[in-house]
């Protein structure tokens, strides 16, 4: 006999409590249902052994249940707010001490005010209110002029000490406490120019640096090379703006402590090298023939004796990686810092992004095809000019991309440039014509272990650097030291001068006079 379904629905008592139910009503007892619903199924019994539920009363009892659940959930007491279990984890001003003490630090620089006449303080005692301060040593000119010492010419004690209770109660680690004393009032980075004062007080007090003080003239090229390659190394963001996060992620402030430790400044190869000025200054002195301080496009096509390809350097010239305005196409000093430093080691990321935007003509941030052939075509041009056959293209072309592996197929992206170890050799490929054939004419074997023990050894600009430092030094040192008296005019005049036990040599302006040129090399 076939057994007719009866609905939940169809029980008049049941019905109408689900009704109340959908109303909202909330007086429908749980163990009333429970009992109805048990002699419902007693019922359904008698036709089969094994009730049967039709999936509109299962729906139905789930329904109910649920709304319950809801109920009885909503009646659970709240705990406390979970905002109060998880830790702050973001500081942008820095993450703050318990355990400092202000006014014991107010005491200590109360204390070092006191000993000088007035409680006043010039710029060649802030080292002692520095150290005061438990800061670096060369913290003392951004102190001394964050407190308003530059329009006085000194600094009293209550100036100072409500500037650096503002600073404790407000900054809370060494990189915002050091962006907040060199940045102008209101700005939370830092500009080309908020370095100037810093550096121009390295130049006058560092003792590595004191025989620079001979050739006042070129302290601006010193304090312009170090900027230059504070924002090279610092400002991975390419605003022209260091942030508090840029500077904490950098090693610029483990530099400038170093600053008070190592009294050989050529030994802070990262920013402030002597030398590494010298080379940079000399290489651009070299293509600068006018010597106004700005290169043109033929100028700058005869570096390395033509090694970089013409259309590489159109692509500089384009402004795709000059921070400055280029004044009638012609590139600045601060310029070819950035190019030089990216020429002669393509390995660092700033290196890379130099070159990636200059290779990507179209900026889509994808080099295409077309634009690696692009460049190739002329390294081309080269190698035939030279009687030496070119690698054709396609097969180049496989080449890189089995170096680089991309992880889209036949479209490099800057990500995939920083994660291959052999970047260097694909920009070199494709517009330095000289490194091109010293890579192939490498050992292969050679290559994959540079490529393992990179970032173990120094790096290829420090190495160009030293090599160009001894070359030029060697050169200058053979040359006939009468000839050092008589330059031109408007040329540039070399001094050498003792400075410790080593000799250095450093520029002096064409107008120093004979005499006082002679009576320096008689020190020699």
């Amino acid at each position: 006999m076939r057994m007719k379904e009866i609905s939940l629905r169809q029980d008049p008592d049941l019905r109408k409590e689900l009704a109340l139910l959908a109303r909202g009503c909330d007086f429908v007892l749980p163990s009333r249902f429970k009992k109805r619903l048990k002699a419902f199924q007693q019922g359904q019994g008698q036709f089969s052994e094994q009730p049967y539920i039709s999936p509109t009363m299962s729906l139905v009892a789930n329904g109910y249940f649920f709304c319950l659940f809801q109920q009885a959930k909503k009646e659970e007491p709240v705990t406390p707010s979970l905002s109060e279990s998880i830790p702050k984890f973001y500081f942008p001003q820095g993450q703050p001490q318990a355990n400092i003490n202000i006014d014991n630090l107010i005491s200590k620089i109360e204390k070092i005010f006191s000993q000088f006449s007035d409680e006043r303080v010039t710029i060649k005692d802030m080292g002692l209110v520095a150290k005061a301060c438990e800061c670096p040593l060369y913290w003392k000119a951004p102190l001394f002029h964050a407190a308003g010492g530059d329009r006085r010419g000194y600094v009293s004690v209550h100036k100072f000490v409500a500037m650096w209770r503002k600073v404790l109660q407000s900054c809370h680690d060494d990189a915002f406490k050091f962006l907040h004393l060199l940045a102008k009032p209101g700005c939370s980075y830092l500009e080309q120019e908020d370095f100037i004062p810093f550096l121009q007080d390295v130049v006058d007090s560092h003792t590595g640096l004191a025989f620079l003080k001979e050739a006042s003239d070129f302290h601006s090229r010193y304090i312009t090379t170090v900027v230059q390659r504070i924002f090279y190394n610092v400002n991975r963001s390419w605003t022209g703006k260091i942030t508090c996060s840029e500077l904490r992620r950098s090693s610029f402030l483990q530099n400038v402590a170093l600053l008070e430790e190592e009294e050989e400044i050529n030994q802070l190869t990262e920013f402030f090298s002597y030398e590494h000025f010298y080379v940079i200054y000399c290489k651009f002195w070299e293509l600068d023939t006018d010597h106004d301080l700005y290169i043109d496009q033929r100028d700058l096509m005869l570096h390395n004796d033509q090694a970089v390809s013409h259309r590489m350097i159109e692509r500089i010239f384009s402004g795709a990686v000059t921070r400055y305005h280029l004044s009638f196409f012609r590139l600045s000093y601060a310029d070819f810092i950035w190019f030089l430093i990216s020429e002669e080691d393509k390995k660092t990321e700033t290196s890379i992004e130099y070159w990636f935007r200059c290779m990507d003509l179209d900026g889509d941030g994808v080099l295409s095809m077309y634009e690696l052939q692009y460049f190739y075509q002329e390294q081309c041009q080269k190698l035939e000019a030279m009687a030496i056959e070119p690698l054709p293209f396609v097969d180049c072309l496989c080449q890189m991309l089995d170096m680089v592996k991309p992880e889209i197929p036949g479209m490099i992206t800057l990500g995939d440039l920083k994660r291959c170890k052999l970047s260097h050799i694909f920009f070199d490929t494709f517009f330095n014509i000289e490194k091109y054939l010293d890579h192939e004419q490498r050992d292969p074997l050679l290559a994959a272990r540079d490529a393992e023990t990179m970032g173990q050894e120094i790096s290829d600009w420090e190495r160009y650097a030293a090599e160009e430092y001894d070359n030029l030094v060697s050169e200058e040192a053979t040359s006939d030291v009468t000839s050092l008296t008589r330059s031109q005019p408007g040329g540039l005049c070399y001094l050498w001068i003792m400075a410790r036990d080593s000799r250095d040599l450093i520029w002096s302006h064409p107008k120093v006079s004979e005499k006082r040129l002679a009576s320096s090399l008689m020190l020699l």
